[in-house]
C-alpha cells in the first residue's frame, strides 16, 4: 500500500536548504546514497554527489546520464533525483547547462543500484521509474507552498527484486493482450 503524506511548507531556490524537504529525504534514505543533482545542501547520509555546477560541492562535476553510464564503483542502496523541474529552471540555476535526460537516466540506473533499491525524487510529477521498470510506488509525498506556487511531489519508489520484476511485467503484458483481468 502507498503512503500519502501531505507537508506544509515554503519553497527555497535548493530544494535541501529548506529543513521539512531535507529531514523528509534523509529519514527515507539508507546505506550508500547516490545524489545525482546534489545542488548547495550537504545531506547528513552517505551520500555520492554529482552536479554540473562547480561552485556546488560535489564528488563529481558532470552531467547526471554520463555519471549513471560510466560509474564504476559500488552499488547505492538509494539514490535521490532533485533536478531542476523545468527545461528554464535547468538553463538559469545550471549556468545555461540543459540537464533532463530523465528517461535515459531511468532506462539505466538501475545498473548501478542494489536489488530492492529506492529512488526518491522531487518534482512536479507523481511518477519516475514506474511499474513497467520494475518499481513499486511506497510513498507520495505532496510539498503545498501555498498561495500560486505549484506544489512539489515527493515520491520514494522501490525496486522490485529482479525475479519478481520480470514476472509481474510478463503477467501485466499479458493482461493488457488477453484483457484479462482475473491473472494473480
Amino acid at each position: 500500500m502507498t503512503e500519502l503524506t501531505l507537508i506544509n511548507t515554503n519553497l527555497r531556490r535548493y530544494t535541501f536548504s529548506n529543513r521539512k524537504f531535507r529531514e523528509w529525504v534523509e529519514s527515507r534514505s539508507a546505506g550508500k546514497v547516490l545524489n545525482l543533482f546534489a545542488g548547495a545542501t550537504i545531506l547528513d547520509l552517505d551520500e555520492v554527489r554529482v552536479d554540473t555546477d562547480r561552485s556546488m560541492v560535489a564528488d563529481h562535476y558532470t552531467d547526471a546520464f554520463d555519471f549513471v553510464k560510466s560509474w564504476k564503483g559500488d552499488k547505492f542502496d538509494t539514490v535521490i533525483l532533485d533536478p531542476p523541474y523545468s527545461y528554464r529552471k535547468s538553463m538559469e540555476l545550471y549556468n545555461d547547462n540543459y540537464t533532463s535526460r530523465f528517461k535515459l537516466i531511468a532506462d539505466n540506473i538501475d545498473r548501478i543500484m542494489k536489488p530492492e533499491a529506492k529512488i526518491i525524487s522531487l518534482g512536479y510529477h507523481s511518477s519516475f521509474m514506474g511499474k513497467n521498470r520494475g518499481y513499486d510506488l511506497v510513498e507520495l509525498c505532496v510539498f503545498a507552498h501555498g498561495g500560486a506556487q505549484h506544489c512539489t511531489i515527493g515520491i520514494v519508489e522501490q525496486l522490485k527484486s529482479i525475479q519478481d520484476s520480470k514476472i509481474n511485467i510478463k503477467k501485466e503484458a499479458y493482461k493488457r493482450i488477453r484483457g484479462a483481468s482475473n491473472i494473480k
